[in-house]
């Protein structure tokens, strides 16, 4: 049996998007900024920022979308999602032509932390338990276009 986890603590770099899929499933994608600070060798303070793409599905999917907004701060507990053609992070060409690469997770909780933004007054979870299991996405679904920009 294999099994992993990733734990996010960040803020929104912008408001959610919610759509539905054609079976009529919710699916809400917004990007999350964690933040790493951390004195470099020659003493210098150095500022590390990795971005998210999270997708978060059906009840928590509403959820998200009504109450999250930029800068809203949150904890992700969910699984990587490898882009199926590398296994790895999503790679893209940025508008520039220089190449990104985006870091997708699906959302298994959503924790409102409050912050910047608000986010719905702080302290909500929106874990699976709550509102019951997530459904697992159905393929081709993860992420939109292959030419959106994920931040």
């Amino acid at each position: 049996m294999s099994y992993h986890k990733i734990t996010i603590v960040g803020n929104l770099g912008r408001d959610p998007e919610m759509r539905y899929t054609p079976g009529g499933q919710a699916v809400t994608n917004f990007n999350v900024a964690s933040n790493r600070q951390y004195t470099g060798s020659n003493g210098e303070k150095i500022k590390e920022t990795v971005w998210f793409r999270i997708s978060a599905w059906g009840r928590q999917a509403e959820i998200c979308n009504q109450y999250l907004k930029t800068g809203s701060q949150v904890m992700i507990e969910g699984r990587m999602t490898p882009d199926k053609a590398s296994g790895g992070p999503r790679v893209w060409t940025r508008q520039d032509g220089t190449p990104s690469a985006s870091y997708e997770v699906t959302a298994e909780r959503v924790v409102f932390l409050g912050g910047r933004g608000g986010g719905g007054g702080g302290g909500g979870d929106m874990g699976g338990g709550e509102y019951g299991g997530l459904p697992s996405e159905p393929d081709g679904m993860m992420g939109g276009s292959e030419d959106e920009i994920p931040f």
